[in-house]
């Protein structure tokens, strides 16, 4: 009889084939409507920071750059360029949803999810909140204000190719700026450690430390105490005293220490060493072992997280629809299209209804394609991508011809909108999203569908 070697392992040669797949041909056009709007984008910029210094409130125009800039451009920039010198393969490393190195992979768990989670709640931490708008503003005031908020939503950071399954936190004083959390991911099927070690849970536990600038991407993030060893040891004693079933043991120099910068730029050291804390003697309800038993992940919370469309889309198409409606009031009240059909001839008056009428098709045929993204239409968001860039690069060539000037006008606002739609249609969170097969609520979602 042939003894399968662990190599051989059929769960572990599916997971690794799954990561080195090439990139399919839906990833690509998507990259491609992202480098025309990263290019639109920086002509468009260069544009109105010419246009600004003719003005006293010129300082103003830096914001909606630095926003464009930083939340639409740098970050997939930095995703298309670290998927070529980054590896995604598992070494003592998560990544930032840009593609960049994040925190370090500095504990792991051994036990069941509702397990995991009895010991954390018992701790006294939280399950951070789902990214949603509603979410998001909130953090901002409470970050502002000062005010508390326990459940406050963590950046995403990517393992074995996916965000985190579930994050914690504790708050230090109700300062939403500081703040202990720790993110895990539960191992695929038959995956080891280097070395062989089995698992089934890593984490990522840091410390923030306050609100400023990410280095990489200049978008607003918490910052992190350079001492993630710390924070390491702090949830691994947490655990512990919550109850008395929880055991640790150490792997030892699992990776040589080192020190290194993060997705946010902030310098963190680490030992190397690896805790592992089991709770899988940790006692249960009966109701909550059979909860248990559903796929990770997975709540009422997360579930609409899957169903909803991202706030990438929802930006998308809200902008769609405003640029949609002054483009449809400009072409209507376009003086020289009026002109044309009032007193010209026979030909200007031809000339005047086609413009006209190319116009207000191509106007409500992208206010149509918003409409059916939202419903998630995966060939309309492809449709309305293409609208985008036609309009995009219309307004381009009317402006090396001559025929339209671009300063501070219905066009130039237009021509923005439309770059950031697209920028925000083309992000990963929206592709995915939009290939993501439907499936019922209260059932596991179906995975992307192929390209």
């Amino acid at each position: 009889m042939k003894v399968r070697s662990p190599e051989q392992h059929p769960s572990r040669r599916r997971w690794a084939m799954r990561m080195q797949q090439p990139l399919p041909a839906s990833t690509v056009f998507d990259r491609v409507a992202f480098l025309v709007g990263t290019a639109s984008a920086v002509w468009l910029c260069t544009i109105i920071a010419l246009q600004g210094f003719r003005y006293p409130w010129s300082v103003l125009l830096f914001i909606p750059v630095w926003a464009i800039t930083a939340y639409l451009v740098l970050p997939r920039l930095h995703r298309m360029l670290s998927d070529l010198y980054v590896p995604d393969y598992f070494f003592g490393r998560t990544r930032t949803a840009e593609g960049l190195l994040g925190d370090p992979v500095n504990l792991a768990v051994d036990g069941s999810a509702v397990q995991l989670d009895a010991v954390m709640t018992k701790a006294g931490w939280h399950r951070a909140d789902e990214i949603t708008a509603a979410s998001t503003w909130r953090i901002v005031v409470s970050t502002i204000t000062r005010r508390s908020y326990p459940t406050a939503p963590v950046s995403p950071l990517m393992l074995f190719g996916r965000r985190h399954d579930v994050a914690y936190q504790q708050e230090v004083a109700g300062n939403p700026k500081q703040r202990h959390h720790v993110r895990f991911w539960h191992c695929p099927p038959g995956w080891m450690l280097p070395g062989g070690a089995k698992v089934d849970w890593l984490g990522a536990g840091t410390y923030d430390t306050d609100v400023g600038l990410s280095l990489f991407t200049l978008q607003l993030t918490h910052r992190i105490d350079e001492n993630t060893d710390i924070e390491r040891d702090y949830v691994v004693d947490s655990a512990k005293k919550a109850d008395d079933a929880v055991e640790v043991r150490v792997l030892r120099d699992f990776t040589t220490g080192y020190h290194a910068r993060n997705g946010g730029g902030d310098r963190f050291i680490t030992d190397g060493d690896l805790p592992i804390v089991d709770v899988s003697k940790v006692a249960v309800d009966e109701q909550d072992a059979r909860d248990a038993a559903a796929p990770v992940g997975a709540s009422a919370e997360a579930d609409d997280a899957v169903h909803r469309a991202p706030l990438e889309v929802i930006f998308a198409v809200a902008v769609v629809m405003l640029g949609a409606a002054i483009d449809l009031l400009k072409f209507v009240f376009d003086p020289e299209i009026a002109e044309a059909i009032a007193v010209g001839n026979e030909v200007d008056r031809l000339a005047g209804f086609v413009a006209l009428g190319f116009g207000a098709v191509l106007t409500l045929a992208q206010a149509v394609m918003g409409w059916f993204v939202l419903r998630r239409g995966r060939r309309s968001r492809a449709i309305l991508m293409a609208l985008i860039t036609v309009n995009v690069l219309s307004t381009a060539v009317s402006y090396v011809d001559g025929q339209e000037a671009l300063r501070f006008n219905g066009t130039l606002l237009t021509a923005s909108m439309s770059c950031l739609a697209l920028l925000a249609l083309s992000s990963d969170a929206a592709g995915a999203w939009a290939r993501r097969r439907r499936a019922p609520k209260g059932q596991p979602p179906a995975p992307p569908a192929p390209a």
